[in-house]
């Protein structure tokens, strides 16, 4: 037991176990090529799959060495606040609803609001 002793050792930090007998799973080292230069070498499980694009420490995106960079999916373009009123009024009805509001503003009838 003296022998043992963690006077002096930091709990926590080191692990008292050792890797005698352990078998890690089979792995692969991905490199990844930056624009700007950078090389990013990554190990992934051999049963995993290998993302073709990872981002660099710089934000950009770095692609897998010897792959071609994938086809950007056309997606739908996001609805903006004048699509969803346009769903609930017609222009028509929009002009009307400015027009009243903005004589009840020069009657007085209504304060600006910040």
């Amino acid at each position: 037991m003296a022998n043992r002793s963690l006077r002096g050792m930091r709990i926590g930090s080191h692990s008292m176990e050792t890797e005698d007998g352990v078998d890690f799973a089979p792995r692969l080292q991905a490199h990844y090529d930056c624009p700007n230069g950078h090389t990013i070498i990554l190990p992934f499980s051999v049963e995993a799959d290998v993302p073709v694009v990872w981002e660099c420490r710089c934000g950009v995106e770095a692609l897998l060495r010897d792959a071609s960079r994938p086809e950007v999916k056309a997606g739908k373009p996001p609805r903006t606040h004048w699509d969803m009123l346009l769903e609930r009024r017609t222009v028509g009805e929009l002009q009307e609803l400015l027009d009243e509001r903005l004589g009840l503003l020069r009657a007085g009838k209504l304060r600006r609001s910040a």
